[in-house]
């Protein structure tokens, strides 16, 4: 077995294609690649895009890779006409879209976003004059939400007690400090 077909090989670049199995029943379907072509790509091994190949009555569904920008058409008729090529992963769409919803909003888990009307009470009672669009990119919160807890709107407006954001865990002392230095007199 060569190297570019071991599972922690993955398509030359060191990025995965998102859904790995559905998009190799894609590229299997839809391109005349050769089974390790699709293997490497997808860092699977060859025997699992085979079977893969041979189930017929899969409940899975196929990934369109050039839909998702992963590999552009050129990139895999390139790989077409020679079968000793890989193919290689697009990175710059997906890098570039995941910084832009990086930078707009961070995930907060399940369990803390019930601490997020404590934590915008603890900004509208320390700093009044923060605006809420740093309130919103602090907590990923929304702005009905943040009017909600500042007129007594919200439905559980007497359980809320003021909490600093960072002790609950929705942001750290750093992102605090730079979202408040504009804002805060000395």
């Amino acid at each position: 077995m060569n190297a570019s077909n071991e599972k922690g090989q993955i398509n030359g670049m060191g990025i995965p294609p998102l859904m790995p199995k559905a998009t190799a029943l894609w590229l299997i379907r839809n391109t005349h690649l050769t089974f390790s072509q699709i293997a490497a790509f997808c860092s699977l091994h060859t025997l699992e895009v085979q079977n893969l190949a041979d189930a017929a009555d899969s409940n899975l569904r196929p990934f369109d890779p050039i839909a998702s920008e992963q590999v552009t058409l050129a990139e895999i008729k390139r790989c077409e006409v020679d079968p000793t090529t890989t193919l290689k992963i697009n990175v710059l769409p997906l890098a570039s879209a995941y910084t832009k919803k990086k930078s707009k909003m961070h995930y907060v888990p399940l369990a803390k976003r019930g601490l997020r009307p404590s934590a915008i009470a603890w900004f509208i009672t320390k700093f009044p004059n923060v605006p809420d669009k740093v309130i919103i990119s602090l907590l990923s919160t929304t702005a009905k939400m943040i009017e909600s807890v500042r007129n007594p709107d919200y439905r559980k407006v007497k359980g809320i007690t003021p909490e600093h954001p960072v002790t609950n865990g929705l942001c750290t002392q750093d992102e605090l400090d730079m979202a408040l230095k504009a804002y805060v007199q000395d």
